[in-house]
């Protein structure tokens, strides 16, 4: 990404003051943005000469993050993102409101409170691509919150367990559905790696969905203090994830849990570095003393941002 100086004639807020206020901190490039704690980046920026310029002008750098990160589309391509190239997440009203599902290429984000219903759409979306499609379903658990009966439960909804078709069809999407547990950052990094190597070395493997729940949970306690080291891993995470899904048209489905923010408004764990990283962000959220939960799109490369669709998460049996 180019450096803070070449972005002043397009972005005057990037001015010479901003950039010696950023060098301060050891930013020279946008890239440099990526890898810091931008909370505590306006913390300092608020204790300047001119806060208000230069919470904007931080501002403007993570606009510029947000639009380089778009994938470029012609007119084929998006006529393409029409009609293919999606799958179901099992969900009516979600797969309406993304015009089909979730694409493939894409990274997905879903952030949401506790018990909000992300895990149950990741197990959902699991099933329901395991028993449409061939190929395999790649669950990486890091909250063992993977259920195989959750699994089961899904697939007997839309068939008979009791005869051997319905059995059959079960036996057939636990074995497409390969769950690992992890449980550090360093874990989820090694396996990426191995994925994407088995991926270009094995002719015929096919990996049709990766979901990591929760990414949160992984990076969060790598952000704490004020170095740079858990950023940059997070970073590393998050265009392993990409990789992924742009050379080998998997979609990627990752969650992340809400925090408590200023004036106790909550908000995503993962901050403002890790926003411009996935292609979309679904914020679900869950109403009151109902099962009934809601999703609405943050960010998305086609469709409009707001708009919202109700669902509801049926009751799980234990495991």
């Amino acid at each position: 990404m180019a450096p803070l100086e070449a972005l002043e004639f397009d972005y005057p807020l990037i001015d010479s003051i901003f950039r010696l206020f950023s060098a301060s901190r050891g930013i020279f490039t946008v890239e440099d943005f990526l890898v810091h704690d931008l909370h505590a980046l306006e913390a300092f920026a608020k204790r300047g000469n001119a806060p208000d310029k230069l919470i904007q002008g931080i501002k403007q750098v993570l606009s510029i993050i947000e639009y380089q990160s778009r994938p470029w589309s012609n007119g084929l391509e998006l006529l393409e993102n029409a009609r293919l190239n999606k799958h179901s997440t099992g969900y009516e009203s979600i797969d309406s409101l993304l015009q089909g599902g979730f694409r493939e290429g894409h990274v997905t984000e879903l952030v949401g409170p506790s018990s909000s219903g992300k895990t149950q759409v990741c197990l959902k979306a699991a099933s329901h691509v395991a028993r449409k499609y061939s190929g395999t379903v790649m669950y990486f658990d890091t909250g063992n919150s993977f259920s195989p009966k959750r699994i089961a439960q899904f697939v007997c909804q839309s068939s008979d367990p009791t005869n051997t078709e319905g059995n059959n069809t079960i036996q057939h999407v636990m074995r497409s559905i390969v769950c690992h547990p992890v449980f550090d950052m360093f874990a989820l990094l090694d396996m990426l790696h191995q994925l994407m190597s088995d991926l270009k070395s094995q002719i015929g493997y096919k990996v049709r969905m990766l979901i990591v729940d929760s990414l949160s949970s992984l990076i969060a306690p790598v952000l704490g203090g004020s170095g740079a080291h858990g950023h940059a891993l997070m970073v590393t995470a998050g265009f392993l994830l990409k990789e992924l899904a742009h050379e080998h048209n998997i979609s990627v489905v990752v969650t992340n849990h809400m925090v408590g923010g200023e004036a106790g408004v909550s908000k995503p764990a993962l901050g403002e570095s890790w926003k411009s990283i996935p292609h979309v962000r679904l914020l679900i959220s869950r109403y009151s003393a109902t099962k009934d939960s809601t999703i609405s799109i943050l960010k998305h490369p086609y469709l409009a941002t707001g708009k919202t669709a109700d669902f509801t998460v049926t009751r799980s049996i234990r495991r």
